[in-house]
């Protein structure tokens, strides 16, 4: 019995979405808008994969990538898209469907506009945490608003509390001179204070600098995900006695829960690096499970299109390094968890279908067209492994054979 490994570039939707109008995302695609943006996009190992063929079917529209370099990774692949089915295009929802968890009832969500929280909500956690108040109190971008409220905060001790169209509170505040203990243990109060409010999270975002315009968050974000509120399949699989490895973000967005080792790591470079040496150390019967969060954070919410880019060509390029350290039955996905087209308004997540890229030594090519729900990556993982199937999904491990 060999291993699975999911490679999750968060944020990488390849657009198409049936219910994007909804979202207010009709027509938001963004892979296509980013190579379309850029002039084309050197992606020849993912191309090899047929994510080429999987955007099209997902869109019906020609993109030009661009003369390619010559394809390193030599595997084949089952490659399709998936449609999501939960009731949000949140990072929590997006990974838990594809564990087989959709969140059809979908989460609470806090009003945009100022005060987005309610003034007794706010109350209770100021009180319980020991400060004197917040700032903020906003929907807002993470990056804009610690320009705006950096030195203010600096001068009175006040944490910035703002939100964005998921479900989440975010909580800002100076890494060195709010102390990063101070900021987590302040999340912790918070998220304690929230669940009646059914939010998806509350996320940490430590930042260092001195002045406004200079302010730069730090790698040391914490998310306090809601528990999940049924079982995944990080949960069936360590209830069976399978090694269950969380790699970056995947430990927070589970609230630690199924996971039997975390390995931090932060940045395309580390994530990989962290990548490759879990998989080495992997015995059988166990699962891999990186979150590549640059692709959303650094370039899909600040609508940096020749960033995203960028690291998609890098990710491309480290692709090839994971063939040495496949064992002959290994299965690899790649797919994303929502889109976060960096051409789009705004600077929130859109409604997108993912990429579902299946490849490995021993897997014949084959399409295996629309996914019904992102649970189908669950249920394919749950019949390779010979578990008794998931509530939700299709398992696609033996289509083509």
């Amino acid at each position: 019995m060999a291993r699975a490994i999911i490679l999750m570039m968060d944020s990488f939707g390849i657009g198409g979405a049936p219910d994007a109008a909804d979202f207010g995302n009709a027509g938001a695609a963004t892979l296509q808008h980013t190579a379309t943006a850029n002039g084309g996009l050197k992606i020849p190992n993912l191309l090899s994969l047929g994510l080429g063929k999987a955007a099209f079917a997902a869109t019906g529209e020609t993109v030009d990538y661009g003369s390619q370099p010559l394809a390193r990774l030599g595997l084949s692949s089952k490659f399709g898209h998936a449609k999501e089915i939960s009731r949000d295009k949140d990072t929590v929802s997006g990974h838990w469907e594809m564990a087989g968890l959709p969140n059809l009832n979908g989460w609470g969500h806090f009003k945009p506009d100022y005060p987005s929280f309610p003034a007794e909500l706010i109350g209770k956690i100021v009180k319980d945490a020991g400060i004197s108040g917040i700032l903020g109190n906003k929907a807002a971008s993470g990056t804009v608003i610690i320009q705006e409220l950096g030195e203010e905060h600096l001068q009175s001790g006040k944490p910035i509390f703002y939100t964005s169209a998921d479900s989440n509170m975010q909580i800002a505040a100076h890494e060195e001179k709010f102390g990063l203990d101070k900021l987590y243990k302040l999340c912790e109060v918070a998220y304690k204070h929230v669940q009646p409010y059914n939010i998806g999270r509350i996320i940490a975002r430590p930042f260092v600098g001195e002045k406004n315009g200079s302010f730069v968050r730090t790698t040391n974000r914490r998310d306090y995900a809601a528990q999940p509120f049924g079982e995944t399949l990080l949960d069936r699989l360590k209830s069976a006695g399978a090694a269950v490895i969380a790699i970056g973000a995947i430990n927070d967005i589970y609230a630690h829960r199924g996971i039997t080792k975390g390995a931090h790591a932060a940045k395309l470079e580390q994530l990989w690096d962290v990548t490759l040496q879990e998989i080495d150390n992997a015995p059988n019967f166990s699962l891999v499970f990186t979150n590549f969060e640059d692709f959303d954070m650094y370039y899909g919410h600040r609508r940096d299109v020749k960033g995203y880019a960028e690291a998609l060509e890098y990710f491309d390029r480290r692709l090839p390094e994971i063939v040495p350290h496949l064992q002959d039955d290994d299965i690899v996905f790649i797919t994303a968890d929502h889109g976060n087209d960096p051409t789009w308004e705004g600077t929130d997540h859109t409604r997108e279908q993912v990429p579902v890229l299946m490849f490995g030594k021993k897997i014949k090519p084959c399409d295996i067209g629309q996914r019904g729900t992102y649970a189908d990556i669950a249920q394919t993982i749950c019949d390779y492994f010979n578990l008794p199937p998931m509530s939700h999904g299709k398992s696609f491990l033996h289509e083509g054979e």
